[in-house]
């Protein structure tokens, strides 16, 4: 006999249906990536002041030494020369974002979910993920930069701090010293392309920072590169905990690998660069987020007229934040807040410049291959 609750005329049949198709979406499982802003590439920085009046602010620092050493003499009564201490000012730029949500609220009646506990649990992700992403597009913003600054490192002697030379790594360049590897090589076998690869991408670091590397770097990269790596056998078997993030890495803990897969700033359109894919090389601490207090961050606006009668409820959730690169200046609009994509965004080279041409006060280097 066929179960009558379940009949196709039942109206408990729709109803459960209907509840439970609203249920399944309000609980949909978040799958983004581990977020950037959550990590050790971003760190705190008592200079940077957001109570400014103005959308951007300054935060000194100091340059590094060019130290002069004088030789001591008994018989030259002439002065040493001393060693001067200089420091400049280095521009950042503020920033607001909103989201807003709207519930229907005779919903309940169907769904039998509370909506506004739903927008809730929603708001902290949001937020994460906007901070999230605005670390990704500033890496890919100072890569666009360095791409136009003139040709990459190729070799253990360029110096990155001339303004010819932009600080990056080309792993397609013609003139890179690569002995021939390339990250991908035509009939390759898997196991040979990622052995190249995680060559090249050490090879990579000691070109840019040269004797002065930190003890560990985070990898910003593609699923597809990981899966090389892991192919060559050269993703460690221990897991690096870092407060309540664990990470796999590479080299005995050398690169702490982070996967997106968001769009990571193709620059094979600069006459400069040729691979048409980026991984980033970070430091820890090559970035800086503070969070802006925001006038009324959380508020609520009700329609009790709308759906004929049935009523809305509007939240909407305001948060700021100030995010910059250390040894970049922001070059964009000081007029407006920052966006994260797109004409006066974090992803855009014109939106910054050197504040300081030593590489080592520079913590992002972009690898560009295919």
């Amino acid at each position: 006999m066929a179960n009558q609750f379940l009949s196709g005329n039942n109206p408990y049949q729709m109803q459960f249906v209907v509840q439970n198709s609203i249920s399944t979406y309000t609980h949909e499982a978040y799958t983004n990536a581990r977020k950037l802003s959550g990590t050790a590439i971003v760190g705190a920085d008592a200079r940077i002041d957001v109570s400014t009046e103005d959308y951007f602010g300054q935060m000194r620092w100091y340059k590094a030494l060019t130290p002069v050493i004088n030789v001591a003499s008994v018989s030259d009564p002439t002065d040493g020369t001393p060693t001067e201490v200089t420091s400049a000012f280095a521009a950042y730029i503020k920033t607001v974002r909103t989201h807003g949500a709207r519930q229907v609220n005779v919903q309940e009646v169907i769904s039998k979910e509370d909506g506004l506990a739903k927008i809730g649990r929603d708001f902290g992700e949001t937020q994460a993920q906007d901070e999230h992403n605005s670390v990704l597009e500033t890496l890919s913003g100072v890569a666009a930069y360095e791409a136009s600054r003139g040709a990459g490192i190729v070799d253990f002697t360029t110096n990155g701090d001339t303004g010819s030379v932009g600080f990056f790594v080309d792993i397609l360049d013609a003139n890179a010293n690569f002995e021939g590897t390339k990250l991908i090589m035509d009939g390759a076998t898997a196991a040979t392309a990622g052995k190249n690869r995680g060559e090249n991408l050490f090879r990579a670091v000691g070109m840019a920072w040269k004797d002065y590397e930190d003890d560990y770097f985070y990898m910003v990269t593609s699923p597809e590169l990981l899966a090389d790596l892991r192919s060559a056998n050269l993703v460690d078997e221990t897991i690096i905990t870092e407060g309540n993030l664990q990470f796999n890495t590479i080299y005995n803990g050398k690169f702490r690998l982070i996967l997106t897969r968001a769009d990571q700033g193709d620059q094979s359109g600069s006459a400069n660069v040729t691979g048409t894919k980026t991984t980033f090389i970070v430091k820890p601490n090559a970035m800086t987020m503070k969070p802006l207090s925001v006038p009324m961050p959380v508020e609520m606006g009700r329609d009790p007229a709308a759906y004929m009668g049935g009523g809305t409820t509007d939240i909407w959730y305001r948060w700021g934040y100030v995010a910059h690169p250390y040894g970049y200046d922001w070059a964009g609009s000081t007029v407006q807040f920052a966006q994260t994509a797109g004409t006066g965004g974090y992803d855009q080279a014109a939106s910054w410049t050197r504040a300081d041409q030593g590489y080592l006060n520079l913590g992002i280097l972009p690898i560009f291959h295919t």
